[in-house]
């Protein structure tokens, strides 16, 4: 029983490593996709990796040609045994701060207006339903010193213990003519219940009425 413990700790460290390897290389490389997230289970027959995207069909490709050069990489890159994959839609693509961050950077690409960008994606966020929605973009905005914009509109938590499960946070980049521009995007999701929040209950009549009784007021 003694030697279980660090054989767990070595399978979840060695797990956590392989996944953020994978999620960085399909990061990287499906941007246009709208890649979201991957989740890696180990099954007695091999691997199940499970992606999610803005567009599933262009990480499929035509016959699903994509895909086999995915599952190829994914066994000779990182070790992976007889992978079956699995490409799902993302739920609310507008509240996933990865989708939203791989927008902007497209966006940029076409030469669209940093700030109308950020704007245009702030709107869209907070019409989704986000209690609030921060964009920073950082590069050579406006000349060659680089520089940063920060947008928010909303609340916007960045300290404790709840900031771990109502804050959705991603990176991107965007290369440019000028440079690399840095794009971070923060979301505080819709649905949770937050630690300042406050809610007034209605007094009934006949609670009222009670209350009135007591303190000696008249009717």
């Amino acid at each position: 029983m003694v030697g279980i413990g660090p054989r767990i700790k070595e399978y979840f460290l060695s797990y956590g490593i392989k996944k953020v390897m994978i999620d960085e290389f399909l990061a990287n490389y499906f941007k246009d996709a709208g890649y979201a997230d991957v989740e890696l289970y180990k099954t007695p027959l091999g691997h199940r990796v499970v992606i999610y995207a803005e567009y599933p069909g262009r990480l499929i490709g035509r016959g699903g040609i994509i895909l086999k050069k995915i599952a190829s990489i994914l066994q000779v890159r990182f070790g992976l045994e007889n992978v079956n994959i699995t490409v799902s839609p993302v739920t609310d693509p507008d509240l996933n701060a990865r989708v939203v961050a791989f927008r902007i950077a497209r966006a940029l690409e076409k030469g669209i207006p940093f700030r109308r960008v950020m704007m245009y994606m702030i709107r869209r966020v907070m019409e989704a339903g986000a209690v609030g929605v921060e964009i920073t973009i950082s590069g050579k905005l406006r000349g060659e010193r680089a520089t940063y914009e920060k947008l928010k509109a909303g609340k916007i938590y960045k300290s404790g213990e709840p900031v771990d499960y109502i804050v959705d946070r991603a990176v991107g980049k965007s290369l440019l003519k000028p440079g690399i521009f840095g794009i971070e995007v923060l979301i505080v999701k819709p649905g949770i219940r937050l630690p300042d929040q406050v809610e007034i209950k209605e007094i009934q009549p006949a609670e009222l009425e009670k209350l009135k009784q007591e303190l000696g007021v008249g009717s």
